[in-house]
């Protein structure tokens, strides 16, 4: 099991507020999630508990076979890949030097903490993504989708003092990762994200996304939030559908499939 929330609650402590609600949810090893739900819903806080950057009010969290409260959780972020559209990044710093940020989980390079191992690791990275050409661009004249991939290298670049069991995190997850891209950097990072899947087939993730057109086909689960509290949940095909959606976002919406990919619209809309 890679994650599993067991009737997890989080309030604010100052209000009182319910984010999430008595949520139960399983993500297993090869499983690919699409996390869905409208604003407010509760996904990114479902994403930073799996996440093990936040604890619930109420529940239990277990993320790579560990309790949260009962774990350092900075082991467990070594064994997994975190990447969100609100991300900083030195806008000077070069492809390779991004990815290398991710061995120390920082924001501005350690150098003497990135051994040649680390080093070349990351070049392979940028290789398995198909961008070893950014590894001397600096990431401000990166395009969209190619400071995507650079994040999502620097995401699977464990920790090198973790352990060869870290050696590749097992738990992807991906905070909005097509926030303002365009249509050729959005289908380059699809294809990317495809690719993963087919070329680590143990590794899962979690997707946070608004559009169903930008789940990849190797989009295996779907999670749909409504007001802090499961709506749905299960293959894609069981839960991505027109009533499912329609319960969910409480408008009619029509939702089709081509050749693997989804794509969703207004039901009042001819």
């Amino acid at each position: 099991m890679v994650a599993a929330l067991d009737g997890v609650g989080v309030r604010k402590l100052t209000t009182g507020q319910v984010i999430v609600d008595d949520v139960h949810w399983r993500v297993r090893a090869g499983e690919h999630w699409a996390l869905r739900g409208a604003n407010g819903a509760g996904k990114t806080t479902v994403l930073r508990l799996i996440g093990a950057v936040n604890h619930p009010t109420s529940g239990s969290v277990e993320v790579l076979g560990h309790r949260l409260g009962r774990v350092d959780v900075r082991a467990l972020r070594a064994r997994r890949g975190r990447v969100s559209a609100a991300q900083q990044v030195p806008q000077d710093a070069t492809g390779h030097t991004v990815v290398l940020t991710g061995a120390s989980g920082t924001v501005q390079p350690l150098w003497r903490s990135y051994d040649a191992a680390t080093r070349e690791r990351a070049h392979q990275l940028l290789a398995e993504l198909q961008c070893e050409e950014l590894a001397e661009r600096p990431y401000a004249v990166c395009s969209g989708g190619q400071r995507a991939r650079l994040l999502i290298a620097r995401a699977l670049l464990a920790d090198p003092h973790a352990g060869r069991a870290a050696d590749r995190p097992q738990l992807l997850l991906l905070d909005e990762p097509f926030n303002a891209l365009d249509l050729p950097s959005r289908e380059d990072l699809i294809d990317t994200l495809h690719q993963l899947a087919r070329t680590r087939p143990a590794l899962a993730s979690v997707t946070v996304t608004h559009h169903l057109e930008e789940l990849p086909p190797s989009t295996s689960h779907a999670l749909l939030l409504r007001a802090g509290r499961v709506q749905a949940q299960g293959p894609v095909a069981d839960v991505l559908t027109d009533a499912g959606l329609t319960a969910c976002f409480g408008r009619p919406i029509e939702v089709g499939r081509d050749r693997g990919r989804w794509l969703a619209r207004s039901a009042t809309v001819r």
